[in-house]
């Protein structure tokens, strides 16, 4: 079975392991790229795993974790 190229917003949010509604806000923010279906009521987003792969590795995009700084207190 050949995985599907385009993953749903859930299941997005998942392979980046953050909840569907932060990956929502990083779309709005231009930190993630993502791809609006039109023609319904509600807008739904597809993502490609390449992209969501891409932002990964971009510095500072998407920090998984806190800063330096701030690990000692």
């Amino acid at each position: 079975m050949i995985q599907s190229e385009w993953l749903t917003a859930n299941e997005a949010a998942n392979h980046l392991k953050v909840k569907p509604r932060t990956l929502l806000r990083w779309v709005r923010q231009g930190k993630v790229k993502a791809f609006a279906l039109s023609g319904i009521q509600r807008r739904a987003w597809r993502f490609r795993q390449a992209d969501l792969d891409a932002a990964l590795l971009e510095s500072a995009v998407l920090p998984s974790t806190r800063p330096a700084e701030r690990m000692g207190q």
